[in-house]
């Protein structure tokens, strides 16, 4: 298993899309993925459950990963959370 925590900075008129695509990327991977936040998990292909967690901008997030892909999956996720403006 690897995890990394990073900071999620994004406009607020592009955090809806920048989730979607999150999820669709964390959903491209045979690795289990999940996102912490403030002590509660969350699996990030889950819509329903990566939007529990309430992230919004500035919001420390820990990613992590586990399986066969799970540095690709990691490296892909953190990518997008710390850079959502390139979708």
């Amino acid at each position: 298993m690897v995890s990394r925590t990073v900071i999620f900075t994004c406009d607020e008129a592009l955090q809806m899309k920048a989730v979607a695509v999150l999820i669709q990327k964390a959903s491209s991977f045979k690795s289990s993925i999940y996102l912490s936040r403030s002590g509660r998990r969350a699996n990030a292909k889950s819509l329903l459950g990566v939007m529990s967690l309430g992230i919004e901008n500035q919001t420390e997030i820990e990613v992590s990963a586990d399986g066969d892909d799970q540095q690709a999956a990691l490296d892909s996720l953190v990518e997008c959370l710390e850079n959502p403006g390139v979708l």
